[in-house]
């Protein structure tokens, strides 16, 4: 199956430049006291270009940002590209280790990051994994106090000269295409992070695609509450507002009293979220007190979305465009529904090829099965990876020659030629809509010392669609459910810690000593039904 439709891919630079040139004195972000321009926000990204430019940064080079939403996020990752460094996004939730683990892999010269996030200092956080990080030469500080060894945002865009500016002037118009632009991290079933590259024509194929999917234009107000270390606020986010003109809002975090406040305040029109978004404002009392009658544009995604949850969207809420879409860091977004779909398909589907896609539903031996029959979803186009980082051989298991992804995802096409995802063959969850993997789970489990060995799977659960469920055979008596999920807390992101953890004397194990995870997915649900209403 394919979709036609292919359009223009200029660099991220180009596409910044002609923003400045088609919208300046339009506004390009609003983040509380901090409200810039197109034009100011092209001047400020290329002095942090110029900064870059100025600390030894080199066209290629790596720089990482570890920080909120914010307005110095989109002024960082846009002046990082000016200067033709490469950008590599850090999820918020991470602790320490695990973002050495991106930082060292990553080979990352630069990062940007805070001091001072919901009581969290990364730069501490880092520092006290004591892990040597030898590539990373220049840490700027974003929001909060600047530690020794670093610089403060001010102080850093201070390093910037005429001649530096001179050089990302020279560096933009050297930048091509097909220059890699990003590399987002996402985990594999192997629990090692496999880094995803991306072009820029890639990735500024998902942007301007976006754009034309929600009708995203210079009038409209986009409030951010999807993260930017993600590929929804960046491609979706950032990128499509600079290809469109429209006004970029960023939220540090969800908070439902702020969001009901702002869409008012600043008559917000474009509100993607996932599904938990949107119940929570369905569900909040003071709803009514809120003027939302500037929302024009819902965009949202998941397996499997309760189709009264949009009912209630396209009953109670202002949107005239509700979406429903299919993406993965691989490839953009690949599928989505459109304006006019009704509320079944845009619940219990996520729509149709997106144009340049094509698309195979494959069985044993990668045969096409059937319409109708569910299969592994196979995807080709534009805006499909590059590779991953260093990982030739994941490459080769994951992306065929003629450029065909293996995805891992389980999808149904209907007559209508609607996608439909019925499973994932990574045994992948997703926890409020971040992606959770067990294989990572189950190899940062086994570093407690008394967990000799651990399976994950992932459970229903009302509010976040899906958590984690840890089986674990400990080594010794005195190990408790509550004391690893404690200790968890301190290991891994919030999204990935297990929210129960069963104690058991072994696993079940099938013939060739893998894990039989239908048999530990029995069991939780034996367990759940035991426990009273």
């Amino acid at each position: 199956m394919t979709a036609r439709g292919d359009g223009p891919s200029p660099t991220i630079p180009a596409l910044l430049a002609a923003a400045a040139r088609r919208f300046g004195q339009r506004p390009a972000v609003g983040d509380g006291p901090t409200r810039l321009t197109y034009d100011e926000l092209f001047d400020q990204a290329r002095t942090f270009g110029a900064a870059l430019v100025d600390a030894g940064t080199e066209p290629g080079d790596r720089v990482a940002i570890w920080a909120f939403n914010s307005a110095e996020w989109i002024v960082a990752v846009l002046g990082l590209s000016l200067a033709g460094a490469v950008l590599v996004p850090i999820n918020t939730r991470f602790k320490g280790r695990e973002a050495v683990d991106i930082l060292s892999r990553s080979r990352a010269r630069a990062l940007v990051t805070v001091t001072d996030f919901l009581g969290t200092d990364y730069v501490a956080m880092l520092r006290a994994t004591g892990v040597d990080l030898p590539d990373l030469e220049t840490i700027v500080v974003a929001r909060g106090p600047a530690a020794e060894g670093t610089e403060g945002w001010a102080a850093f865009l201070a390093w910037a000269t005429d001649a530096d500016r001179s050089e990302v002037d020279r560096r933009c118009t050297d930048t091509g295409p097909d220059d890699p632009s990003d590399i987002l991290f996402t985990s594999g079933t192997t629990g090692l992070p496999k880094g995803v590259v991306m072009s820029h024509r890639r990735t500024l194929r998902v942007a301007t695609d976006w754009v034309e999917m929600t009708g995203l234009c210079a009038d409209d107000r986009y409030l951010m509450v999807n993260p930017y270390f993600h590929m929804f606020g960046l491609k979706a986010g950032i990128l499509a507002c600079v290809a469109s003109g429209a006004l970029m809002l960023p939220e540090a975090v969800f908070d439902v009293d702020r969001v009901l406040g702002r869409v008012e305040a600043e008559r917000v029109s474009v509100l993607p979220g996932s599904p938990t978004v949107y119940q929570s404002i369905l569900d909040h009392p003071d709803r009514g007190g809120h003027d939302m009658s500037s929302l024009r544009v819902a965009v949202t995604g998941a397996a499997d979305i309760p189709v009264e949850l949009i009912r209630r969207i396209d009953e109670e809420l202002p949107f005239s465009t509700i979406i429903t879409g299919y993406g993965l860091t691989e490839a953009g977004t690949a599928a989505a529904t459109t304006p006019g779909d009704d509320v079944e398909t845009i619940a219990t589907t996520v729509g149709r090829l997106r144009p340049g896609f094509e698309l195979r539903i494959v069985g044993e031996g990668d045969e096409d099965v059937p319409a109708g029959e569910p299969g592994e979803i196979l995807l080709r186009g534009g805006s499909v990876m590059v590779g991953y980082l260093d990982d030739p051989e994941a490459t080769a298991r994951a992306l065929s020659p003629d450029g065909w992804l293996r995805t891992g995802d389980i999808g149904v096409l209907d007559d209508a030629g609607c996608l439909r995802i019925v499973g994932r063959a990574k045994d992948m969850f997703i926890v409020g809509g971040f992606n959770a993997y067990p294989a990572e789970i189950e190899d940062v489990l086994l570093r407690h010392p008394g967990v000799a060995q651990a399976a994950v799977i992932g459970v229903p659960d009302e509010r976040l669609g899906e958590v984690g469920m840890a089986f674990v055979v400990p080594r010794s008596d005195d190990v408790s459910s509550a004391a690893i999920i404690e200790w968890c807390r301190d290991e891994m992101a919030n999204y990935k810690v297990p929210r129960a953890v069963q104690l058991v004397d072994e696993l079940p194990i099938n013939a060739t000593g893998k894990v039989m995870k239908d048999a530990l997915r029995e069991q939780a649900l034996q367990r759940r039904s035991e426990v009273p209403g």
